[in-house]
């Protein structure tokens, strides 16, 4: 079953990659129930869709396109593996830590109802990775080869509010009828644009990224 094994809210540090803002990375599993809503515009809003959690920069994070990040348990386990280091839930700065769900194959637009009555949640893009991961997870190279790998997990909406917990069920409510994936998504944004006119069927991408699919394609 699909459920979330950590919902995980930041502890703030100094941010190893610009030394005026903080950071919320340095994310960590909480057994508190905690509310979720959108979170308004990227730079002018409250940044993270979780009550509770902090965004560092909110010229790049955040916002109701990025409102909550989820990666999976299974993605972790196999980078755990191949870093040959412990990666705790929480460890690529993810609200939720999920089991049981192939995040990087959802589709953009597909929805996740969480728990019985819970919050309904909405893929919108993959997570790209930057400078601020690299530093905090002192790897070097790392954007490189997180890139690479394709598996970036997956930023969601907030469709309906509620509340977030860790063991709720999580069932696919809907799935819309195209086969842009969040993993097919990254590769076209990274490292394969010639990709992007792929993405044209997906219409809940975040309009940031239908404007390079535009300017592509034209």
């Amino acid at each position: 079953m699909a459920a979330i094994l950590t919902v995980n809210l930041a502890v703030p540090q100094p941010s190893p990659d610009k030394d005026q803002l903080t950071t919320g990375i340095d994310k960590r599993p909480t057994s508190d129930p905690v509310p979720v809503r959108p979170p308004g515009p990227m730079q002018d809003g409250l940044g993270s869709g979780l009550v509770g959690d902090t965004i560092g920069d909110q010229q790049f994070h955040g916002g109701d396109d990025q409102a909550v990040y989820a990666y999976a348990r299974e993605d972790l386990d196999e980078w755990q593996a191949r870093l040959d280091r412990t990666l705790t839930n929480g460890s690529f700065g993810e609200n939720l830590t999920t089991t049981g769900l192939e995040v990087n194959h959802a589709l953009i637009g597909e929805r996740w109802q969480v728990g019985d009555g819970g919050p309904l949640l909405e893929v919108s893009r993959p997570r790209i990775p930057c400078r601020t991961f690299a530093e905090w997870l002192e790897i070097r190279g790392w954007v490189k080869t997180f890139t690479t790998r394709a598996e970036p997990g997956a930023y969601l909406r907030v469709v309906t509010p509620g509340v977030l917990r860790a063991g709720a069920s999580i069932t696919v409510d809907s799935r819309p009828p195209h086969d842009v994936t969040v993993a097919l998504v990254f590769r076209a944004l990274t490292l394969e644009p010639d990709l992007l006119p792929r993405l044209l069927p997906a219409a809940a991408l975040p309009e940031i990224i239908k404007e390079r699919i535009r300017q592509r394609v034209h």
